[in-house]
């Protein structure tokens, strides 16, 4: 037996701020050794964060990571380990993303990342160039004073592996994992057998299969320990790094870390038998065969042991069942996980929620609930860093701390009502949330605005209900949602004063992801907030996840809240009259979800849309139709994209976010006629003679129709909310 103990982690890191990564990352070499391992994985660019986007031009973060290294090695803390650091280093004129492998104080190679993920969220080619050299390592020339500190001039640089006396070790950076030709898969047929991926992956619901499962089948057939290291939290931006770092050997998960955590370190442990990935290599013919006519890949050889020999001191890792959550569970802990970090790192001293008693405040009500409990229940845990944060936080004296979550969100969670009929479910709410609630009647405000207006034209808008043109009622409406805004920054400002509290409140935003997409939101009314922890989420997930919450996280309201139909509550209320969005929107909001995949997801213009959607809902709608439809949806979404451009900051989960700041970058200023578009829809309407349903049950096209319904992969898709990934 060849017994070796390694290590990985998830890792809570900040971009730039190199004092919080260098205490992370050294406690996280503490454990590592604490528990026996031989290996220590942190995560991909783990000293300066991964987030740190355009820093990453400045030659500042590059010199201050050599800095963060050179007082690693200086230590003792890559003594007996061997340990992967992830950095920018610069070579000649590139900047490259590496992997830095140090063992004994001393650097053995230099891994440059070779595949970058560039799409999505990512931009790793602004920053970074691909490392494309597979036949030799170069020698890479220190820095002076590293050089000099470390007594070593050069370093192997570029991709290969480093060969021990006893196994072969090498490095897969993240997206490498996911490349069409991954380099673990050459590596194995060279003899490597433990594999260490840093990673930065960020959180998307129903996305942790689609990683797991890659990691599984890098050495499901071709064998092998996969190490996997992620960061876990907010590091600056609108992403969550979701961790479940973890080890696989030979296509079997043998230690998982949390999805979802207020850690800064967790530690994931495995002890494994590499003999075990000698004899299933040896038991598979293609793969002997294959590794006889190999590309030979570079080494460094290493005169060092890793492996211990048989003993029963050292209990071997066994096959886990996989931890997933359910989405209705990563809604409530991964926006709750990123609010906390947001809070705690911003300065702030808690949230302010504009709180209607609809679905979607009462939603991100309910995400901030749900965050105090987890925070109380991790100070109860031993924490004392999420400790220290409370205290601060909530301004607790006298070595008092957070015992109960009612309690805790009293202390940093205003919520404040501001409009007409969902008044009672907005406290019940409070109350059960245990949130400072508010109750306020802008009514005076906006009578005083109409006054002034009326006094400037001599004219006073009228709602529709009232006998108001459509102008005049959108008007009003605006008038009443910008109020909301207003009203809900200056208490998120002046409320602590009030109470006689330090610091300031950050105000939550509540818009879904198919409002924003079909622009049903005011510019700059209460969607414009300062984060907000819904807006990547569809509205139907958001209603699974307030059946969810009113059981799991004891918010027995929010039942109700589900059950009631979603109205935007800015026009008043008749007895032969409710303002409700799917009416105002002329669509449905799961018609929203279908146009939303379709387009950003299956990359579907108006008539890709039109031809796809005529195989998903050809048997109920005529092509008149589907037309009609698909020309309503991309009017409005054309008219207003350019709310994009002010989005709230948003949590990142839905692959068809129309945010437009990073993820989906399109024009604002669109010709909403879409007049060459809509007349190659209207030709083809023509002559799938439109007024007739264009799929039969009955006959025709559908007798050719398969189990799944002949719809395609387009249209199957849309409707699909893991599609994406």
């Amino acid at each position: 037996m060849r017994l070796l103990k390694v290590a990985t982690c998830n890792l809570n890191q900040w971009a730039m701020d190199f004092d919080c990564n260098m205490k992370n990352i050294k406690e996280s070499i503490s454990r590592a050794k604490e528990a026996g391992a031989v290996i220590r994985l942190g995560p991909e660019l783990e000293i300066t964060g991964y987030g740190c986007e355009d820093h990453f031009l400045e030659l500042d973060t590059v010199n201050h990571a050599w800095d963060c290294l050179k007082e690693l090695l200086l230590g003792d803390w890559t003594d007996g380990i061997l340990c992967s650091f992830g950095m920018p280093i610069i070579k000649g004129s590139e900047r490259y993303n590496c992997q830095v492998l140090c063992l004994n104080r001393k650097i053995v190679m230099i891994r440059p990342k070779m595949w970058l993920a560039n799409d999505g969220n990512y931009r790793e080619l602004r920053w970074f160039t691909a490392w494309k050299q597979k036949d030799c390592l170069d020698d890479f020339l220190l820095p002076s004073d590293i050089s000099e500190s470390l007594s070593q001039t050069t370093v192997p640089f570029g991709y290969g592996y480093i060969q021990f006396l006893d196994t072969a070790v090498a490095a897969e950076v993240c997206e490498e994992l996911f490349s069409p030709m991954p380099p673990h898969a050459e590596l194995a047929l060279n003899g490597v057998e433990v594999f260490m991926n840093a990673s930065g992956s960020h959180h998307q619901l129903r996305k942790l299969d689609i990683r797991l499962r890659a990691l599984i089948g890098a050495t499901h057939t071709r064998g092998g320990v996969y190490m996997y290291s992620n960061h876990q939290g907010c590091d600056g931006g609108r992403l969550y790094y979701d961790g479940c770092s973890c080890v696989v050997v030979n296509g079997d998960v043998v230690a998982q870390g949390s999805q979802f955590s207020l850690k800064d370190v967790e530690m994931v442990v495995a002890q494994v038998d590499l003999d075990a990935v000698a004899s299933l290599r040896g038991s598979i013919s293609s793969f002997q065969e294959q590794a006889s006519c190999k590309p030979k890949v570079p080494a460094v050889s290493v005169p060092y042991k890793l492996c211990e020999s048989f003993k029963l001191q050292m209990l071997l890792s066994s096959p886990l069942k996989i931890q997933y959550h359910s989405p209705e569970e990563e809604i409530a802990f991964g926006p709750g996980c990123w609010l906390w970090d947001y809070l705690r790192r911003s300065g702030a001293s808690g949230f302010l929620l504009p709180l209607s008693g609809g679905a979607d405040s009462s939603s991100v009500a309910a995400i901030v609930g749900c965050m105090c409990q987890l925070v109380v229940k991790e100070v109860a845990n031993g924490d004392e860093q999420v400790k220290a944060d409370a205290i601060r936080i909530g301004h607790y004296a006298d070595g008092q701390f957070p015992t109960d979550s009612k309690e805790f969100a009293k202390r940093i969670f205003y919520t404040v009502y501001m409009g007409t009929e969902n008044r009672n479910r907005a406290k019940i709410l409070a109350e059960e949330v245990g949130s400072w609630h508010l109750d306020v009647s802008i009514d005076g405000v906006i009578s005083a605005l109409l006054s002034l207006f009326q006094t400037l034209t001599g004219k006073r808008p009228r709602y529709k209900v009232d006998g108001g043109s459509n102008i005049e009622n959108l008007g009003l409406q605006n008038i009443q949602a910008r109020i909301r805004m207003v009203l809900a920054f200056m208490l998120a400002s002046l409320l602590p004063w009030v109470h006689s509290k330090p610091g300031f409140y950050l105000v939550l935003g509540s818009s879904n992801v198919d409002e924003g997409l079909r622009g049903y939101l005011t510019k700059y009314d209460c969607s414009s907030a300062d984060i907000n922890p819904i807006g990547s989420i569809s509205k139907q997930d958001l209603r699974s996840f307030l059946k969810w919450a009113a059981v799991h996280l004891g918010y027995s309201s929010l039942a109700e809240v589900e059950a009631a139909p979603p109205t935007a509550e800015l026009e008043p209320i008749r007895s032969n009259y409710s303002q409700l969005d799917e009416v105002d929107m002329g669509m449905t909001y799961e018609e929203l979800s279908v146009y939303g995949r379709m387009r950003k997801i299956f990359r579907c213009g108006p008539v890709s849309m039109f031809k796809n959607l005529c195989y998903k809902w050809g048997t109920k709608l005529t092509p008149v139709e589907i037309g009609d439809k698909v020309k309503h949806f991309f009017k409005y979404y054309s008219i207003n994209r350019h709310k994009m451009t002010v989005l709230t900051p948003s949590y990142h989960a839905e692959s068809y976010s129309p945010e437009d700041n990073r993820f989906d970058l399109r024009q604002f200023l669109y010709n909403a006629r879409w007049p060459y578009q809509f007349r190659k829809i209207d030709q083809l309407v023509q002559e799938l003679n439109g007024d007739s349903v264009a799929i039969s049950d009955k006959g025709g096209i559908a007798n050719d129709r398969s189990a799944d319904g002949g719809m395609g992969v387009v249209a199957a898709g849309s409707g699909n909310p893991s599609a994406g990934f």
